[in-house]
């Protein structure tokens, strides 16, 4: 799909039947486009950079498995476009990963808003994450969800240095109890690249 493609229309969307032909060619299709635009910060979070295909893929799943017909189209496309980036952003899912639930309820209590703690750092530029504003993410209790859609704005400065290869680019999660960091690997730099025209 194009970069410039912004947006997945009710057109865009596959027949059910269509989908299920296709479904394992578009299942390891998109596990190898996710390859690069994977990064890993620490022993427990992992962000994933969305594009166009990954949410293609991803309301076509959610149909495939929940089969909520019309009305589940209109949802998902909803729930799942603003999480396509518009060309000035990198988008990202960020998600906790701990297979131990007593572990996991643990680490999320500490993490009380990480949302908010979380940049790309562009050469000495900070793009600071901006969470997605459809719910909070961190409970009044103080224990953050281990999922968390996040918005990178790029100016356009920050852009032309993220393009070129001698900059340095991390991404980097600054809370008091979980600070790391990690950098982007070339691969990785060039597929989020695309995100940004």
């Amino acid at each position: 799909m194009p970069a410039s493609k912004r947006i997945i229309e009710r057109s865009d969307i596959l027949s059910p039947e269509t989908y299920v032909s296709e479904r394992k060619e578009r299942r390891a299709a998109i596990t190898a486009l996710k390859k690069n635009r994977r990064v890993a910060v620490g022993p427990y979070a992992t962000f994933y950079f969305e594009n166009y295909d990954t949410m293609f893929q991803q309301i076509h799943e959610m149909l495939y498995i929940e089969k909520g017909g019309e009305e589940q189209i209109a949802d998902e496309l909803a729930a799942y476009n603003p999480l396509i980036p518009k060309g000035d952003e990198l988008v990202a899912t960020l998600m906790f990963e701990i297979d131990d639930e007593v572990r996991r309820d643990k680490e999320l209590r500490r993490l009380t808003g990480v949302e908010d703690h979380i940049y790309i750092d562009v050469g000495g530029l900070r793009v600071t994450a901006v969470p997605e504003g459809d719910v909070e993410r961190t409970k009044s209790d103080g224990k953050t969800s281990s999922v968390h859609f996040l918005h990178f704005p790029f100016k356009l400065q920050e852009v032309e240095k993220f393009r070129d290869p001698a900059t340095q680019v991390i991404i980097a999660i600054a809370h008091p109890n979980y600070g790391h960091m990690a950098l982007l690997a070339p691969d990785t730099r060039a597929a989020l690249a695309a995100d940004l025209d």
